[in-house]
C-alpha cells in the first residue's frame, strides 16, 4: 500500500463534502462520462470498475448500458451519495492504488479526475491495469495544463485579491508527475505496458448559477476551497468581490456562467501477453 502525505492530505479534502461537490464540481466532471464509457468500451454485460467514483455518476451511466458495475471511493459521504445515484453497483470503500480485489476480475476500468488526486498516478494507474483482464481496457480523464479560463478562475480571483498561497500544502513529488497533456498523459499509459494507448482533448463550455460555482471552494472544495479558506476574513471577502467581476464577462443576460473548459482523456488496452 502507497499511502503519502499527499494522498493523506487529499482525502481529508473530501471528508463529509459529497453534498458540496454535488452542488457545485459534480456537473463539470460529469461531461466527459459518455466518451469516457466509449473510451472503456462498456457495454451490456460487462463488468467495470469506477475507481473514485464520487457521487456515482459514472457508474449510473455505465448501469444505463447494462453493464455492471463496482464503484469504489474513499470518502463515506461519497458512497452514500453513489448509492442514491446508482443503487444496483456494487459499492466498496477502498482508495488507489490498494484495490481490494483479485488480478484481472474486470472487463474495463476508468477513473474520472482521479489521477489529480493521487500521490503515485502510476502506481495508480497500474492498480487499475491489475485488475482488468487481458484485453480489456482502462480509460482515465485529467485536467490539462496550461489550465483553460474555468480552471485558472480561482487563481486569478484570489491574487488580485492580494491572497496568498500557503506555504505548507502537500505537493506531488517532482519524480511522480507527468506533464498534464496529451502526450504526457500517453506517456503515461505506455508507461504502464499497456497497448492501443489512444489520448485526446475535450472541450466544452461549463453552465453554471454563479452562486452554485462559488459554493463548492466556499466550502473547502479541492485545492480552490483550501486556498480561499486558508486567507484571513478581509481577503476572503475580496476574493467574493472578484470572483463576481472576473465572472461578469461570461455571463449571460439570465445570469448563467458560461465558462470555456477542457480535459484530457486517455485509454489503452491491458496486454494481452502480460502474465
Amino acid at each position: 500500500m502507497i499511502d503519502t502525505e499527499y494522498d493523506r492530505h487529499e482525502r481529508s479534502r473530501w471528508a463529509g463534502r459529497a453534498q458540496a461537490y454535488e452542488r457545485s464540481f459534480a456537473r463539470l466532471c460529469a461531461y466527459p462520462t459518455p466518451a469516457l464509457l466509449d473510451a472503456a468500451a462498456v457495454r451490456a454485460g460487462r463488468l467495470m470498475l469506477d475507481a473514485g467514483t464520487g457521487p456515482g455518476t459514472v457508474a449510473a451511466a455505465a448501469l444505463a448500458r447494462a453493464a455492471r458495475v463496482v464503484a469504489v471511493d474513499a470518502e463515506a459521504s461519497m458512497l452514500d451519495a453513489a448509492g442514491r445515484q446508482a443503487p444496483d453497483a456494487r459499492r466498496c470503500a477502498a482508495a488507489l492504488p490498494d484495490l481490494p480485489f483479485p488480478a484481472a476480475v474486470c472487463d474495463a476500468a476508468v477513473a474520472n479526475f482521479v489521477l489529480n488526486h493521487v500521490g503515485n498516478p502510476a502506481a495508480a494507474l497500474a492498480e487499475l491495469c491489475r485488475v482488468v483482464r487481458p484485453g480489456g481496457r482502462v480509460a482515465v480523464t485529467v485536467w490539462p495544463s496550461p489550465h483553460p479560463p474555468l480552471q485558472r478562475l480561482w487563481g486569478e480571483a484570489v491574487a488580485a485579491a492580494g491572497g496568498t498561497p500557503p506555504a505548507d500544502l502537500p505537493r506531488l513529488a517532482p519524480e511522480r508527475d507527468f506533464p498534464r497533456t496529451e502526450s504526457g498523459l500517453a506517456g503515461l499509459l505506455a508507461g504502464a505496458g499497456l497497448a492501443d494507448v489512444r489520448c485526446r482533448t475535450l472541450t466544452w463550455t461549463h453552465q453554471a448559477d454563479p452562486e452554485d460555482w462559488w459554493a463548492g471552494p466556499a466550502a473547502g472544495i479541492g485545492s480552490a476551497g483550501l486556498l480561499i479558506q486558508r486567507q484571513p476574513a478581509a481577503v476572503q471577502a475580496r476574493i467574493r468581490q472578484e470572483y463576481d467581476r472576473l465572472t461578469a464577462a461570461y455571463r449571460d443576460a439570465d445570469g448563467t456562467l458560461r465558462l470555456p473548459t477542457a480535459a484530457l482523456l486517455g485509454s489503452a488496452r491491458v496486454n494481452r501477453s502480460r502474465p
